[in-house]
């Protein structure tokens, strides 16, 4: 038989930097889009050449905190609709069929849920949701550092039918019990409890190290087996150097870890998958070539 794990995408901003696209902080991957926007089709194009089954819009950065209030005004509603008209444009392009996930990013800032503040995200999450809504399958609500985060795009969304994937980005090091904590310190345990609540389709973690996930894989399908619940489960790790993983967004570029190229990283997500992971793919670093690792090595016939 195949394997059912589904192969997601990898890290759009660091790709687009290694191909030679408009990249620098404070825009980040945004940069190209309202530079270049060829370059993120072209990046597109190669993870789904490596295998994605699922690509996400490259709109994680057309925010204020990234763009600047000024620009977001002028400019930030077309730069999201042309960063979901990319992404469905490549899907439709694909030989095979390949799905589209709409990002909603963390808007107030990255690893911050001292941040967050509920009716200043809605308001910036309701124009991202606006723009992607007709180009996207799915949406995911990705790097969110805490529960109330996802609480407010299940607000935005409303009763919207399509898939919601809720992704978490964890703390570096699991707590003295060996439990993996979401940025604000919440447990996994809690934010499966917000996913079913919220009628979420599917638990993740990204941008965090990747060896913190297996972790919260365990606790996330233990879980959900206690509730008789059946969530997809994923993973997306990053290739952040340990002691650059704490570094905020517009603080510089964090420096790459060696130790995760397609053959590292792969054995990572071997673990993932044992402890309950059904979707993986990559965050920061995390190119085609490891995209491309990961689809053969979870779409090889079993006997």
């Amino acid at each position: 038989m195949i394997s059912s794990i589904k192969i997601l995408d990898g890290g759009m901003g660091r790709e687009l930097a290694r191909m030679g696209a408009p990249f620098r902080q404070p825009e980040w991957s945004a940069l190209a889009l309202m530079q270049a926007p060829e370059f993120v089709r072209a990046a597109h194009d190669s993870f789904i050449a490596a295998g994605s089954q699922v690509i996400t819009t490259n709109s994680y950065a057309v925010v204020p905190f990234h763009i600047s209030e000024a620009v977001f005004a002028e400019r930030g509603a077309a730069l999201i609709a042309l960063a979901g008209k990319l992404a469905r444009e490549a899907a439709d392009a694909a030989p095979a069929q390949v799905k589209v996930a709409g990002s909603l990013p963390p808007v107030l800032g990255s690893y911050r849920p001292d941040l967050f503040e509920p009716v200043a995200a809605k308001k910036l999450l309701k124009i991202l949701v606006d723009n992607l809504t007709e180009h996207v399958d799915t949406w995911l609500a990705e790097t969110q550092s805490s529960v109330a985060e996802v609480e407010a795009v299940r607000d935005v969304l409303g009763d919207d039918p399509r898939p919601l994937w809720f992704s978490f980005t964890l703390q570096d090091q699991l707590d003295e019990h060996g439990q993996a904590l979401l940025r604000s310190g919440e447990s996994i345990k809690q934010a499966v409890a917000a996913a079913l609540r919220l009628s979420a389709s599917a638990i993740l973690f990204n941008c965090s190290r990747p060896e913190v996930m297996a972790a919260a894989v365990t606790a996330a399908r233990a879980a959900l087996n206690a509730g008789n619940s059946a969530l997809d489960i994923g993973v997306y790790a990053n290739a952040f150097e340990p002691s650059d993983n704490q570094r905020g967004a517009n603080e510089g570029l964090s420096k790459m870890r060696q130790d995760t190229d397609p053959a590292g990283y792969l054995d990572f997500a071997k673990e993932w998958v044992a402890q309950g992971a059904t979707m993986v793919g990559g965050c920061c670093g995390i190119g085609p070539e490891h995209i491309a690792a990961l689809k053969q090595a979870f779409t090889e016939k079993n006997a």
